[in-house]
Order: structure tokens, then C-alpha cells, then sequence
């Protein structure tokens, strides 16, 4: 029995020894009074005031491994990079812009000019229906009459 109050002696001092050198270690992390280190809900609590670190500082603690000119080579192709996809965007935007715009000028009139055949053509048969009747204008239905080709 005096063994076993011993060993509890003895680990009691080691959970002391860990929790003042854990202090030691991380003195922000302070954990209060009484509560021991081994807890699971302990130690959830410990980290839950420590701000979260963002992508970005992750990163930039990053580079400071990396020597200078690596560095500023990959500064550089990061900035050639983002200067060719503007470059490339603007670019796809004024094509597209000349393209349309140009499409528009180009095939409109023929779309205007065959929207308007097509209403002269259904008027004339129409008068033809009012004049001749109803049936004389369908009898005479052959192949449509072709359309002034455009060169």
C-alpha cells in the first residue's frame, strides 16, 4: 500500500514537473489553476483563444525559408503572370467586341432585306387570295419564287 502511495506521489510530481514546463513553453497558453493538462476539453479550451492564422500569413512565414533570389524570381513570375492574364483579357474583350460588332454590320441588312422579301411575298399572296378567292391562290402554289441572291 505505501508503494502504490508512492508511485502516486511520484507521477503526481512528474504531472506537475509537465504542466510548469508546458507553462514554460507556451506562456500564452495559460492554464488556469487546478485543471490538469490531460483533459481532452483542457486543452480545446487552451486554443481557443489563440487567433486562427490566415492563408496568407501562413505563406508569407513560408518564404523565409527560401533564399532572396528565389524569392524574387518567383515575385517576378507571380507579377509577368498576372500582367499576361490582364493583358490576355482585355484582349478577348476587344476581339470579341470587333467581332460582334462587325457581324452585326455585316449580316444585319441581309437579315433585314430577306425579312423583307418575305413580307412583300405573303402581302401579294394575300392580295391575290382577296382578289381571286380563297382557292385560286392555293392552286397556283408551286415552287416558291426564288429570293435575289446577294453578291
Amino acid at each position: 500500500m505505501s508503494e502504490e502511495r508512492n508511485e502516486k506521489k511520484e507521477l503526481d510530481i512528474e504531472d506537475e514537473h509537465l504542466e510548469k514546463m508546458e507553462r514554460y513553453k507556451e506562456p500564452e497558453k495559460r492554464i488556469p489553476a487546478g485543471e490538469s493538462t490531460t483533459t481532452k476539453n483542457s486543452d480545446e479550451e487552451t486554443y481557443d483563444d489563440e487567433p486562427d492564422e490566415t492563408l496568407g500569413e501562413r505563406l508569407w512565414g513560408l518564404t523565409e525559408m527560401f533564399p532572396e533570389p528565389v524569392r524574387r524570381f518567383t515575385g517576378k513570375m507571380v507579377d509577368l503572370t498576372t500582367t499576361s492574364v490582364k493583358g490576355l483579357y482585355t484582349f478577348s474583350c476587344n476581339a470579341s467586341w470587333i467581332f460582334f460588332t462587325s457581324s452585326v454590320i455585316l449580316f444585319a441588312p441581309v437579315i433585314f432585306e430577306t425579312e423583307r422579301a418575305q413580307m412583300e411575298e405573303m402581302q401579294r399572296s394575300q392580295q391575290k387570295q382577296v382578289l381571286l378567292g380563297p382557292g385560286t391562290a392555293m392552286d397556283r402554289a408551286g415552287p416558291p419564287p426564288s429570293l435575289p441572291l446577294i453578291r
